[in-house]
């Protein structure tokens, strides 16, 4: 019986994402008052995980930056890369799923719509807390990974995004090539998920390691995702606001 060659791989078709979650950002003041979130920069607390991440990867050979260009991926990304002089690279297409006015959501809604934000598959036309739905963010984020997976002159990626356009990207990985959300890959802050991508393969996508927390690697900080801290942060505001009127 005449046997099937074995097959021969090798690293040399495979091209790798290091996809990153900003660090912390700061996203209310200390009353629960909103920021807006284009304009959220990183905590203290999200420049220490940014400097542990940077040590964690201190050793790969970056050859490509990508951001979303707000405040908190540029940050990020500059502590990551240190003194590795490459330039960053801004996508719009990237940037964070857009909510809509907290203000507006009933109070009865508030956990539904904050803290459950990302529970479960999401269907497209459901709106990001009141604001832009899934099916635009995918409108956004699956052309924008296939145009940067189209371009071969890239080896090793280092994208810093956001934890909605992550799971689109994770979600994108996992159905090969899908316009599917799966909202229950958490996101903690600074994260590191990595992903390849092999070339010279039909399904070409590996998804090798998710949230990563390098500064937290066993997640002991905390059991709640980050949309309930969020929702945990935020309610003092509305609190004031009754006890105002």
């Amino acid at each position: 019986m005449k046997r099937e060659p074995i097959p021969q791989y090798s690293d040399t078709h495979v091209r790798r994402i290091y996809l990153l979650r900003h660090g912390e950002a700061a996203y209310f003041d200390a009353a629960g008052n909103p920021f807006p979130p284009a304009t959220a920069s990183l905590t203290e607390r999200g420049q220490r995980q940014a400097r542990v991440v940077a040590r964690a990867l201190e050793d790969v050979a970056f050859d490509r930056v990508v951001v979303s260009g707000l405040p908190r991926t540029l940050e990020t990304a500059r502590i990551v890369l240190g003194s590795r002089h490459l330039p960053i690279e801004i996508r719009e297409e990237f940037q964070e799923i857009r909510r809509g006015d907290l203000a507006a959501i009933p109070d009865d809604e508030l956990d539904r719509t904050i803290a459950g934000a990302f529970r479960g598959e999401k269907d497209e036309g459901t709106p990001f807390m009141g604001g832009e739905t899934f099916g635009a963010l995918l409108d956004r984020v699956v052309p924008g990974i296939e145009k940067l997976t189209a371009d071969p002159t890239w080896n090793t990626l280092l994208m810093v995004l956001h934890g909605a356009v992550n799971r689109a990207i994770l979600s994108y990985a996992l159905t090969g090539g899908g316009r599917s959300f799966f909202g229950h890959f958490e996101q903690a802050p600074a994260c590191v998920n990595i992903l390849d991508l092999n070339d010279s393969l039909e399904g070409r996508w590996v998804v090798r390691a998710t949230n990563l927390s390098f500064y937290d690697p066993a997640h002991l900080e905390s059991r709640s995702t980050s949309m309930e801290r969020m929702l945990c942060r935020y309610l003092p505001s509305r609190r004031g606001a009754r006890r105002s009127q």
